[in-house]
């Protein structure tokens, strides 16, 4: 669709579940690899780039020997569950950011402080 409508990589944005981050913790970047989400590797090997802005939303890692391909499946606990709608309404908001300020801002603004992760 990106490429059909001629829609430069740096004006989108590809947001996606992220288990190397902790559950509600947001990373915006505005390029890189697939870190192994199989979803963005999908995207990298149809733009033909890595230089994709993209929205993480961590999701934490799966408990004990868990697969994360299970773990992201599953539902949310009751606590992740009502933690969700001000997670997602700060998503919105880094979204909200980038389109209207650009990445450098939603980057400055949203993203954990080093050494926080």
């Amino acid at each position: 669709m990106a490429q059909f409508y001629k829609v430069p990589q740096e004006n989108l944005l590809v947001v996606y579940d992220d288990v190397d981050l902790p559950f509600g913790l947001l990373r915006m970047r505005p390029a890189g690899g697939a870190g192994g989400h199989k979803g963005m590797t999908s995207i990298i090997e149809r733009l033909g780039s890595q230089e994709i802005p993209r929205l993480r939303m961590g999701i934490g890692r799966p408990p004990g020997r868990m697969e994360a391909a299970d773990y992201v499946l599953q539902e949310f606990s009751a606590t992740e569950t009502n933690l969700l709608p001000e997670i997602l309404d700060r998503g919105v908001e880094a979204m909200f950011t980038f389109i209207t300020q650009g990445i450098a801002a939603a980057m400055n603004h949203y993203n954990p402080p080093s050494g926080e992760i």
